[in-house]
C-alpha cells in the first residue's frame, strides 16, 4: 500500500534553507511524498552546504514534533537521494535520532554493483538504528538503455532487488538522463511515449520489474515544463469537460494551458496505462494533477470488485457493469487486483464525477 501512495514525488535541491517551514506551513497542498536530492539538483560546489542544510533541516522537523507543534503523522514520506553510500553514511551519522524522520534513500545510477553497496549500508542503518527505511533506485545508466547491455544489466539489478524485495518500495527511472545520453529533450507538445528510445527503454523496465508474479511498483518519469511558452500543436486537453462551469471552469482550463499541465495530463495517463503508479515531479503545480489523476473511477472499481468477486470459477466472462465492455476474470483478475490496491490509496470517484473535480476545487478541499 504505502508503495502505491507516493502520489506525486516531489524533488527539493537540498540547499533549499525553507524545507522544514514548507512542511509546517503546508506550503505544497496535497504533497504526499518528498525528495531531498544532494545529487543532480545541486552542483558539485554545494555537496557540503547541501548535505548540513539537509541534515539542520530533518533536525527542525524532528524538535517541531518533540515540542508538540508538528504532528509525525503529518509528516510526508521523506527521502534523500544521495550520491553515494559514504555520503548516505555521513548524513545518517549527523541525524542521529531525527534518522526517523526519513522514509528511505534514493539510490542514482543505479546498477549491479553500486546498488549492493546502498542496499548493503541501508540493511546496517535498519539493524543499528531499529529502523525500516526503504531505498527507491533509479534507472538511468548508458549501460540500461543503450540495447546491446540493457538486458544483461536489468536482470543482473532484479536478481540484486528480489534478494532485497522487502526493502525496495519503488523502481523508478531518469528519463532525463537517458535522453541526455543521446542529445535528447522532449518537447512540450510530447511526451516521453514519443522519444522512441525511451519508450523502449521503459517498455523493458516494465517487462521485468512490474511482472505480476514478484511485482515492483514502478514510477513514471518526471514531466519538465511548468510555464506557458510557444506551442507547435493544438492543447491537448478538451474545451468540453470543463464548459459546465462556465466562464470559470474556461478560465481555469487556460490557466492549466499556460502551467502545460495539459501535456502533463496526457503523460500521467500514457503512465498508467503503461503499468507505471505515481510520478517524479520537480514543481508543486504537478502534486494535484498527478494525484487527481490516481483516483479510481467508478466503472473501473465495479469493474474490479465484479472480477475480483466472480474469481471463484463460477464465471469466465460477463458484461461490465456499465454494458460497455467485457470483462474476462482470469485475463483481467491482476488487473482488479492492482485498481483495488490503489482504490484503498486514493479512492474512487462518485460516479458522475472526474479528475476535472478535483482539480477545479478549492486548494483546502483538496488533501
Amino acid at each position: 500500500m504505502l508503495a502505491n501512495s507516493l502520489g506525486a514525488t516531489l524533488y527539493m535541491p537540498g540547499t533549499r534553507t525553507s524545507i522544514c517551514a514548507d512542511i509546517l506551513s503546508n506550503k505544497h497542498d496535497g504533497l504526499t511524498s518528498l525528495v531531498l536530492c544532494l545529487e543532480d539538483a545541486i552542483s558539485d560546489k554545494e555537496i557540503g552546504k547541501a548535505e548540513w542544510n539537509v541534515i539542520t533541516q530533518l533536525q527542525q522537523l524532528a524538535m517541531n514534533i518533540e515540542k508538540g507543534l508538528l504532528s509525525y503523522e503529518d509528516l510526508p514520506l521523506i527521502f534523500i537521494r544521495v550520491r553515494n553510500k559514504e555520503q548516505m553514511q555521513f548524513v545518517s551519522e549527523q541525524l542521529g535520532s531525527s534518522l526517523a524522520m526519513l522514509t528511505g534513500f534514493v539510490f542514482p545510477k543505479f546498477s549491479f554493483d553500486c546498488g549492493q553497496r546502498y542496499l548493503d549500508t541501508l540493511h546496517a542503518l535498519n539493524a543499528t538504528n531499529s529502523l525500516n527505511l526503504y531505498g527507491m533506485p533509479i534507472l538511468e545508466t548508458a549501460e540500461i538503455i543503450y540495447k546491446e547491455t540493457r538486458l544483461s544489466a536489468l536482470l543482473d539489478i532484479k536478481q540484486l532487488l528480489d534478494q532485497n524485495f522487502n526493502n525496495i518500495l519503488n523502481v523508478r527511472m531518469g528519463a532525463t538522463d537517458f535522453s541526455g545520453l543521446f542529445g535528447i529533450r522532449r518537447s512540450s507538445d510530447t511526451t516521453i511515449y514519443d522519444i522512441a528510445v525511451i519508450r523502449d527503454c521503459i517498455a523493458d523496465i516494465v517487462n521485468l520489474f512490474a511482472r505480476s508474479e514478484k511485482e515492483y511498483t514502478v514510477s513514471g518519469p518526471v514531466w519538465e515544463y511548468f510555464k506557458k511558452g510557444d506551442r507547435i500543436f493544438k492543447p491537448q486537453l478538451r474545451q468540453s469537460p470543463f464548459e459546465s462551469m462556465g466562464k470559470e471552469g474556461l478560465s481555469f482550463r487556460e490557466g492549466m494551458l499556460n502551467q502545460y499541465l495539459d501535456g502533463l495530463i496526457k503523460e500521467v495517463n500514457l503512465d498508467k496505462n503503461n503499468g507505471l503508479t505515481g510520478k517524479t515531479v520537480i514543481h508543486p503545480t504537478h502534486i494535484k494533477p498527478v494525484h487527481a489523476l490516481s483516483v479510481i473511477t467508478f466503472e473501473e472499481y465495479m469493474d474490479a470488485k465484479s472480477i475480483i468477486e466472480s474469481a471463484n470459477g463460477a464465471a469466465g466472462v460477463m458484461k461490465s457493469q456499465h454494458s460497455n465492455k467485457m470483462n474476462e476474470i482470469k485475463p483481467h483478475y491482476n488487473w482488479a487486483k492492482k485498481i483495488i490496491a490503489k482504490a484503498n490509496s486514493y479512492g474512487v470517484f462518485h460516479d458522475h464525477n472526474s479528475y476535472i473535480d478535483i482539480l477545479t476545487e478549492p486548494e483546502t478541499l483538496y488533501i
